[in-house]
């Protein structure tokens, strides 16, 4: 039994279709849960289906999700971003269970970003034509890595393709991250307090619209 896991953190990623694209890449390289930021329902544009495969949880703010990653579930928090002292990638820093968190694909990781992060990765570049990679292949590369890191075992093929496992029973609505009683209740204050329906920062008030994700959790 493999005694690592691997999370991905998704907030204030700007483009609609990325968060279905990273539940594909996530099922594919063994995430086990895929942790929303902010609003609980989400675009699975791009997921094929993976969106299914793979457990999501929701958070209010990042110092929840902080506090669940660290006290309940003994994980680094990685920051994926070419910052200075980030290790490649390719050199594996890692010593325990990890979630990842990547940057905005324009702006990067944000200051309340920097600050939750234990030590930062970075994907080598060998070509002149791009300063960066978009958030869904740069997820990929890295969750490969940690997967090779960690020992998780390949999954099974058959022929050209990867065995699928059976699909999931689907409880709740379609494109949602049910949460607890307690957090729907918190939800329910926080907009109430709110003159619009926005995402909210680590202080519980409402985005500036800056901060807005665009409705990427806005089913199409």
């Amino acid at each position: 039994m493999v005694g690592f896991e691997s999370y991905v953190v998704v907030h204030n990623i700007a483009k609609r279709h990325n968060v279905g694209t990273l539940a594909r890449s996530a099922t594919a390289f063994g995430v086990t849960e895929l942790i929303l930021v902010g609003r609980r329902d989400f675009n699975a544009f791009g997921s094929h289906g993976s969106a299914s495969h793979v457990r999501f949880r929701h958070f209010h703010s990042l110092s929840d999700a902080r506090t669940y990653l660290k006290e309940e579930k003994d994980c680094d928090i990685c920051g994926v971003e070419i910052a200075d002292g980030a290790a490649a990638i390719n050199e594996h820093p890692f010593k325990r269970s990890t979630a990842f968190l990547l940057g905005n694909e324009g702006t990067g990781l944000s200051a309340k970003e920097y600050e939750i992060c234990d030590f930062f990765v970075y994907i080598p570049q060998y070509g002149c034509g791009t300063a960066s990679l978009n958030v869904t292949v740069a997820a990929s590369i890295v969750l490969h890595h940690f997967g090779v890191w960690a020992g998780f075992s390949e999954r099974s093929r058959d022929g050209s393709k990867f065995i699928v496992a059976d699909k999931p029973v689907r409880q709740g609505r379609k494109n949602f991250c049910a949460g607890t009683e307690e957090s729907i209740i918190e939800e329910r204050k926080l907009r109430k307090e709110s003159a619009e329906n926005g995402f909210f920062d680590d202080n519980g008030n409402e985005s500036s619209s800056s901060d807005l994700l665009n409705g990427l959790f806005l089913n199409d």
